[in-house]
């Protein structure tokens, strides 16, 4: 077959499959005149009541009807089925021809096929009343067991093998919605999956820049701004100059650990490096005298705690510091941690001082909510708010984090 004949042959091949309401029917037309052309007819005499003798064209009485119930197949596969079988049982008494048992077998395959599978039961019991009534009316007609068993097989298989198909094809097509919906749902869930890990990764970066970098460069302002504020004295410049370039150094070596951690393949390990423990603690507080404020520290923990409640400690001290270097310039500041009946304690309280003009830091608002998240994702709680003239900061976290 040439391209050209095999693309025209795809073509009539697709305008039947769309056409197939229409051609199905006439097909039947022609199969109903082929079978009286050729006397075919008096399939069943066992139930006819119209002599043996009478003319093959007859069938088209009961034929042509037949074939236009095939019109509302698609459209109304249960009438249609109704109707056919109503036909099929009067050609059956009648000329017995082929084309009305075909048409009870296609809207039979068509109806079982597209029905829920509660109505496919009904079905079913609609299949089975008749093979009984048409086995009781043959032996009613013959008085002969064996031919009223030969009568059922032939009925049986034939309404039972299309039922069994078409059922067949129903829960194929209901398997495959079924896949198709788990998949369409597992997609969905990957995507949702893909969001939450995009949305973790953006806010563990947040916390840690927060965390690492936001202060550093906070501090870097204030005490530039500070040396620029006050009388000229050598001595004292060279140490707030010392002081910017420490912050600088950690916030530049910082930022450079989470863009190696970003840069680094999947599979590695994903933990930012610069942990800070408790034993920074000390660092902060030095580090904010230096930025002006007035900080006494008491530290009373002597055991060991848990990794992640030490660097939650150093993170609550860090914040709270940075916070009253923003909204309590100059403040007397109290940091207590304490231990005792399986926890620790932390309390910074600040009195006095006077938000910054300059230069100008606003916060995100973000920094209290960090650190209770911390002290919650270790078992902890953390409270913060004014207290009296001044401001409190305190938790209560376990010595040992829960798994």
């Amino acid at each position: 077959m040439t391209t050209g004949s095999a693309r025209r042959a795809r073509r009539v091949r697709r305008w039947v499959r769309g056409h197939r309401s229409v051609v199905d029917p006439v097909v039947y037309a022609l199969c109903a005149v082929a079978s009286a052309a050729l006397g075919v007819s008096g399939l069943w005499n066992l139930f006819s009541f119209v002599p043996p003798d009478a003319s093959p064209w007859w069938t088209l009485v009961t034929a042509l009807p037949a074939c236009a119930v095939v019109l509302l197949r698609d459209r109304f596969p249960l009438a249609a089925l109704l109707a056919a079988t109503a036909i099929g049982l009067v050609d059956l008494a009648t000329v017995g021809g082929l084309v009305p048992l075909l048409v009870v077998l296609d809207t039979l395959y068509v109806a079982t096929r597209d029905a829920a599978a509660r109505r496919r039961r009904m079905i079913l019991f609609a299949v089975a009343v008749t093979v009984a009534a048409i086995g009781t009316a043959a032996l009613a007609a013959v008085g002969e067991v064996r031919v009223a068993a030969v009568i059922v097989l032939q009925v049986g298989a034939l309404l039972g093998t299309t039922y069994w198909y078409a059922t067949a094809v129903a829960q194929s097509r209901e398997l495959v919605a079924l896949h198709r919906q788990r998949a369409e749902d597992a997609e969905a869930l990957a995507a949702r999956a893909r969001e939450a890990a995009v949305q973790d990764e953006r806010e563990a970066m947040a916390r840690e820049l927060h965390d690492l970098v936001a202060g550093h460069v906070s501090a870097m302002a204030i005490r530039a701004e500070a040396s620029l504020a006050s009388p000229s004295d050598g001595e004292r410049d060279r140490r707030a100059l010392r002081a910017v370039r420490d912050s600088g150094l950690e916030a530049h070596e910082a930022l450079r650990s989470m863009i190696s951690v970003l840069r680094s393949p999947s599979g590695s390990p994903r933990t930012f490096a610069l942990p800070r423990g408790r034993d920074t603690v000390t660092a902060s507080v030095d580090a904010a005298r230096l930025s002006g404020l007035r900080v006494t520290l008491h530290d009373e923990i002597r055991g060991p705690v848990a990794e992640p409640v030490d660097q939650a400690i150093a993170r609550i001290v860090q914040e709270s510091l940075a916070n009253c270097l923003r909204h309590a310039a100059g403040a007397v500041v109290e940091v207590h941690l304490s231990e005792g009946d399986g926890e620790v304690r932390v309390r910074v309280t600040s009195q006095g001082g006077a938000a910054l003009r300059h230069p100008p830091l606003e916060g995100s608002g973000w920094g209290l909510e960090l650190i209770r998240e911390r002290a919650r994702a270790v078992g902890g709680e953390l409270q913060a708010g004014e207290d009296g003239s001044g401001w409190t900061v305190q938790a209560r976290l376990p010595k040992v984090a829960p798994i």
